[in-house]
């Protein structure tokens, strides 16, 4: 079947460059002794992970604990929650899923969460592998560097857990577009994380995993000695915002596709407005339609306005791909992913982790 078959709006995914991003992504990486953890906050899907995983990928990454859950019961073992676990629920929850999947990985980054976790593993009769989560300058979570050592070693008294290395994310660089400033600051972030790894392993502490980057920094933390693993995950789809980002040598590989169902003289109405297309990052990009510009008008519609009268007409049926400003929370509105290959479909992909928040 032809792309003209299928009902939008539709998260469409083009296979010959979805495959090409991936590749590219591990080409970067080639001779170095670093590895590549994705993180499936973007992709949602185990369609996906696996892919990766047979691409070369050491393990994957999940945001939340429902994501884990879902990827887990997919056949995937080693997984990074990169978010903090806090509450009884997610408690209960985590001990359950260590049962089964022993090589789950989490992070933590003060004292009182790790207390909590270690007494809900010690009633389960349970261990599992932490990394200590470092504030590297984005300011989110995070212990702060000069603060390590002192909660390794409160963290060492605790039996059920077993520290084996640690975890920083400089996110607040990633679309910073200058790409010089975007690699100096990395290089910057890395250092901290890098002295934080140096400190523990003299203190005596094993530090397996130092991991950390995403798709517009991670070829700049891999030249840091000290990390072992990086962790990108938009660059197997891209959206507008990171392809206005310098030097992020990925092309988009994901659209929305619409179907216009309204025209006047100069705008056409698609059907896909804030359901479909995320708008935290701004508004998404016509694809491949040179002067004319997308805004929502709706829940359900999109207004495209022409901005060139030269620009060529729209007409009612007429298919329309938007490139959309952030990946991760568009992804996150849809069912399913439509992939084609050179306007062929093929069977869908269902995004399992869509709506796994918690």
């Amino acid at each position: 079947m032809r792309l003209e078959f299928v009902d939008t709006p539709a998260l469409l995914v083009d296979l010959d460059v979805f495959e090409q991003n991936i590749k590219a992504c591990f080409a970067a990486l080639e001779g170095k002794n670093v590895a590549i953890r994705p993180h499936l906050k973007t992709g949602k899907s185990s369609i996906i992970a696996h892919r990766l995983l047979e691409a070369g990928a050491v393990g994957i990454c999940v945001a939340k604990l429902g994501e884990a859950e879902v990827m887990a019961a997919a056949g995937i073992e080693d997984i990074l929650i990169t978010t903090e676990l806090i509450g009884a629920p997610k408690l209960e929850r985590l001990v359950k899923l260590l049962r089964d999947h022993p090589s789950i990985k989490l992070v933590v980054d003060n004292l009182e969460a790790a207390m909590a976790l270690n007494a809900k593993l010690e009633g389960a009769g349970l261990q599992v592998d932490i990394l200590l989560d470092v504030n590297v300058g984005q300011n989110r979570c995070g212990v702060m560097p000069e603060n390590a050592l002192e909660l390794a070693l409160e963290v060492s008294k605790l039996e059920h857990l077993k520290l084996i290395g640690v975890q920083g994310y400089e996110g607040h660089l990633q679309h910073d577009r200058s790409f010089e400033n975007r690699r100096n600051s990395c290089l910057a972030a890395m250092e901290k994380l890098g002295k934080v790894a140096f400190e523990l392993e003299n203190s005596g502490f094993e530090m397996r995993i130092v991991t950390t980057g995403g798709t517009g920094t991670y070829p700049f933390c891999s030249e840091h000695p000290r990390v072992t693993e990086v962790q990108p995950g938009s660059f197997v789809f891209m959206d507008s915002d990171y392809l206005a980002t310098p030097g992020v040598p990925f092309q988009s590989a994901l659209t929305v596709l619409s179907t216009v169902i309204s025209v006047s003289e100069s705008r056409a109405i698609v059907d896909a407005g804030f359901k479909s297309l995320s708008t935290d990052s701004g508004f998404a990009t016509p694809k491949n339609l040179a002067g004319w510009t997308y805004s929502p008008a709706g829940d359900e519609h999109g207004l495209l306005e022409k901005t060139d009268p030269e620009a060529v007409d729209l007409k009612i049926g007429d298919l329309l791909e938007l490139i959309p400003s952030h990946i991760d929370t568009t992804v996150n509105l849809h069912d399913w992913y439509q992939p084609q290959r050179k306007g062929m479909l093929e069977p869908v992909w269902k995004i399992e982790t869509r709506g796994k928040i918690q």
